[in-house]
Order: structure tokens, then sequence, then C-alpha cells
């Protein structure tokens, strides 16, 4: 862990484009994370992949205007740029048809990638990214490094299998669920616990990890941090879409966690970002403290 008031992080995984019925934008669970730890003062870079395409060339002028390190997002003429075709319900809930293969799944590691993760503070990683064998071989060599780990879980039918999912929480200093990841993680692991709470100290034990938050939505989030339950109970706005929400949360969370922020604060504080994000459209809108600030009064 880390006190420094500017964390160094890298993000491992996809980048991608998000398509809507209208327009597109840049996205990525890892990606969105990066980008958002970087409005916070965060020193950040990415390890991903693109196709050497017109497609790839956007994401890396984007990302390179939003400040990131993308010295370590590769391209490969032999995949194209990964695409998502998200569908909002009434209510601005999303559901994604994710292609494949992209090139964000062939990711080959080199030694610049492996530097930039000896070299951070705190690596995020996901679980979309092993459903290919190639990007989970890289993710594996790099959670050998002596890094702070964050394990964004990130289940989308049919990327996943719970083999994988216990490895990847096994290696993890820190988990985020969302409330039906973790009901459905700890039921495929024979948990006889129904509660959030009883299901999170279920995954503690058995992972040998003592920090994890889950999210509810609306009703805000459940926090475990070094032997204590903290609870935000959320905040309302009125939802646009909820892509990137859940992303937007878990950076504000570790950011104000490794700085050394009170836990609870640090809760109130990623739940509003996560509201905020709720209420704009796509996954990385720009979002002001005051703003911020004012939801949490």
């Amino acid at each position: 862990m880390n006190n420094r008031k500017n964390l160094k992080a890298v993000a491992y995984g996809e980048v991608l484009w998000d398509v809507f019925a209208n327009e597109k934008k840049i996205g990525g669970a890892p990606l969105n994370v990066a980008l958002r730890m970087k409005t916070f003062g965060c020193e950040v870079a990415m390890i991903s992949c693109v196709g050497h395409d017109e497609d790839g060339k956007a994401i890396l002028d984007q990302v390179k205007s939003l400040g990131l390190d993308t010295n370590a997002i590769m391209e490969t003429e032999d995949f194209a740029t990964g695409v998502v075709n998200v569908t909002l319900n009434e209510r601005g809930s999303a559901s994604y048809e994710i292609s494949y293969p992209a090139a964000w799944d062939k990711i080959l590691l080199n030694d610049l990638a492996k530097k930039i993760v000896a070299d951070s503070d705190v690596l995020i990683y996901g679980s979309l990214v092993c459903r290919d064998k190639i990007s989970r071989q890289s993710l594996e060599e790099l959670l050998q490094a002596k890094v702070y780990k964050v394990f964004d879980v990130n289940l989308r039918k049919p990327h996943y299998s719970y083999e994988i999912l216990e490895k990847l929480m096994h290696s993890a200093d820190f988990i985020k669920f969302n409330d039906e990841e973790l009901l459905e993680i700890t039921a495929s692991m024979d948990s006889p616990f129904t509660t959030l709470e009883d299901n999170m100290n279920f995954i503690a034990e058995k992972n040998k990890v003592t920090a994890m938050c889950v999210t509810r939505g609306k009703h805000g989030a459940l926090l475990m941090w070094e032997g204590q339950l903290y609870e935000n109970k959320g905040y309302p706005v009125e939802v646009a879409d909820t892509v990137g929400a859940g992303d937007s949360f878990l950076a504000a969370l570790i950011t104000s966690l490794l700085s050394g922020k009170d836990p609870q604060n640090a809760i109130d504080f990623s739940c509003a970002v996560g509201a905020l994000v709720a209420e704009a459209p796509g996954a990385n809108p720009e979002i002001s403290y005051s703003r911020i600030e004012s939801l949490m009064m």
C-alpha cells in the first residue's frame, strides 16, 4: 500500500469502442478505470493491444490526449481493434455484444510493459481479458510482480469460467464485485450464505483477501477494509446509462484508499462519483469536484 498523494497505477486489459445507437465512445473497463484515476491526479499507464486500423489509431490518439501513458498499448496487424455493441433498456441499464477475437485478446508482453508494472504502486485487472489464452497468460505473468493488485470482476456471458475467476481472486489484494456477481460466484463455490456481508466474509476466507467492495446500483456499496465493514446507501440521480459507472467508482475508491483517505469518506466519495457517471451518457463524462461534493452533502 502507498500513502503518497500521487499514485502510480497501471491498468491491464481491454481497450475498445463502445458502439451505441447513434455514436461510439472509447471504453473497456480497465481503460475506464485508468482514465478516471488520471482525473484524480494519478500517474497512469495502460497495457493493451489495438489493431493496426483507423479504430486503433483513434483510440491511441484520444487516450494520449487524455494524459495516459500509451507506450505499452501494442498494435497488431492480425486482429481488429475491439468493438462492443451496447444496448440500453428503458432504465439505462446496458447489455453488451462483444466482438471476438479482437486485438485486446492477443496482448503480448514486452520488457517495457513488465517494467511499467514493476515500477507501479497498483495494478488493476479484470476478468473479461482472460477469455483468450494469450492475454490470460500475459496477465498471469504480470500478477507475479510485487505490486498491489486490484481485481475488477466483470462477468460478461459467455466470456468467463469459475475456475479462472477463482485463480484471479487468489492473486488479488482487493476485489471489486457488483451484488449479482458476488452472489453468482459464491453460489458456484457452494457458499451456504445469502447475504452480501456473509458472502464477502466467505470470499475473504476462501481467498485470504482482506479488502473488497460490492456495488449495489442505486443502493450504494459495501466496503471491507482492514477488518471493518463500511456502507454507503447511494445517492439519488436520474440515470442516463450505467456504462462505466462501476469503473469510475472503483477508480475513485482505489485512489482514495491507497492515498490514505478515511474508508467511510472513500466509499461515500466513490458512490457519488459512480452516481454522477450514471447520470451522464457514456463511460467517461467529465465530473467536477464541486458536483461530487454537492451530491455528498
